[in-house]
C-alpha cells in the first residue's frame, strides 16, 4: 500500500486531517478550561471585605488598646523580617524607599505595607538572577556569537534595566488599572453623595451607603470608600481621613474631591451644592474622553482594516472568478 494514498486531502500543501485534529484538539482543551474556570469561582468581594475588617480592626486596636496590648496585636512575618535583615546588612534599605513602596502599594490597592520591603528586595534580586542570565547567555555561552558587540551590549543592558524596573511597572500597571476603575464610577458615587447628604445623612453614613451601593458595580471605589468611612468613624481628625484616601488614589479627582471634603468640613459650606458641581465637571470630562476615543477610532482601524478586512473581501469577491478563469486555461 503506498503510503501517500492514506493521506487526506491537502490544501496549500497542508494536511486537511491533521489541520482538523490539531484545531479539535485545541477546543477540547478551552472547553476543559471553561469548566475549571466556572467550577473554581471566587467571590471577589470575600478578600476585599477581609481586608477592611483588619483594618477596623487595627483602628479599633490603636484607640482602646494599651501599648502592650497594641503591641501584642501587630503580626509579624519571618520572610519578612528577613529580607528586611539582609537588605539592611547590605546598606541599601532606606527609610524614603520604604515609604515610597508602601504609597504604591496602597495605591494598587495591596493593604499590606510588608510588601514594601518585597519590592525594594526585588529591585536587588532581579538584575542579579535573570541580569547576569542574560549576561552569561549573550557572552558566556556562544549562542550570539554572530551578532555585533553593540547588539550584544544593548541586549544585555536592556535586560538589566528591565529586570530592575520590573517590580515598579508592575505596580504602575496595576495603579493605572485601578485608577481608571475608581474614575469611572466617580460622577455616580458623587451623585449618591450628593443625594445622602441632602438627606440628612452624616458623611461617614453618606459614605458608607454609596460604598454598599456600588460596591458590585465598581469594587475599587467601593473599597476605598469603605474605608474611609471606617476611618471616619475611629480616626480623631476626620481631615486625617480625607488625606488617606486622596493618597491612597492616585487620581487628580479624587484630590479635588477630598479638598472640597475638607473645605466644607472646615467652613461649614453647603456640602451637597459643591459635590453637585463637582460632579457635573466629572462627567463633562467623561463625555470629552469618549468623544475623542471615537474621534481616533477611524484612524486605529485602519490598519486592521488594510491587513485583515481587505484581503478578505478580495478573496470572496474575486476568488471565484480566478477559479473560473483557471478552469477556463485548464
Amino acid at each position: 500500500m503506498n503510503p501517500a494514498s492514506s493521506a487526506g486531502p491537502m490544501v496549500l500543501g497542508i494536511d486537511v486531517y491533521t489541520v482538523a485534529t490539531l484545531l479539535a484538539g485545541v477546543a477540547a482543551f478551552m472547553v476543559l478550561l471553561a469548566i475549571y474556570a466556572v467550577t473554581t469561582v471566587r467571590d471577589p468581594m470575600t478578600k476585599r471585605v477581609k481586608a477592611l475588617n483588619d483594618r477596623r480592626e487595627q483602628l479599633k486596636a490603636g484607640i482602646t488598646a494599651s501599648t502592650k496590648r497594641r503591641a501584642k496585636l501587630v503580626t509579624k512575618n519571618e520572610t519578612t523580617d528577613r529580607i528586611k535583615s539582609v537588605l539592611s546588612n547590605l546598606k541599601v534599605l532606606q527609610d524614603s524607599q520604604v515609604k515610597a513602596a508602601q504609597i504604591k502599594l496602597m495605591q494598587a490597592g495591596i493593604r499590606s505595607k510588608e510588601y514594601a520591603v518585597a519590592v525594594i528586595f526585588g529591585r536587588l534580586v532581579l538584575p542579579l538572577t535573570w541580569g547576569v542570565l542574560v549576561l552569561y547567555l549573550v557572552y558566556g555561552s556562544g549562542m550570539f556569537a554572530n551578532w555585533t558587540p553593540w547588539k550584544m551590549y544593548a541586549i544585555v543592558a536592556i535586560n538589566f534595566v528591565v529586570s530592575y524596573k520590573a517590580p515598579d511597572l508592575y505596580l504602575d500597571n496595576k495603579i493605572s488599572k485601578r485608577s481608571k476603575a475608581i474614575q469611572k464610577g466617580l460622577p455616580d458615587a458623587l451623585d449618591l453623595l450628593v443625594i445622602c447628604a441632602e438627606a440628612g445623612l452624616t458623611v461617614d453614613a453618606a459614605f458608607n451607603r454609596v460604598a454598599r451601593e456600588l460596591g458590585k458595580a465598581y469594587p475599587e471605589l467601593g473599597d476605598e470608600f469603605t474605608l474611609t468611612a471606617i476611618e471616619l468613624g475611629f480616626l480623631a481628625e476626620r481631615r486625617q481621613a480625607f488625606e488617606n484616601l486622596a493618597s491612597r488614589v492616585k487620581l487628580d479627582a479624587v484630590k479635588g474631591v477630598v479638598t472640597t471634603m475638607v473645605q466644607t468640613e472646615k467652613y461649614g459650606t453647603p456640602l451637597a451644592s459643591a459635590l453637585r458641581v463637582l460632579s457635573a465637571e466629572f462627567r463633562n470630562e467623561r463625555m470629552m474622553r469618549a468623544e475623542e476615543k471615537a474621534a481616533r477610532l477611524p484612524a486605529i482601524m485602519t490598519i486592521p482594516l488594510i491587513l485583515f478586512i481587505l484581503p478578505t473581501l478580495f478573496i470572496v469577491i474575486l476568488g471565484p472568478a480566478a477559479c473560473s478563469i483557471a478552469d477556463a486555461f485548464k
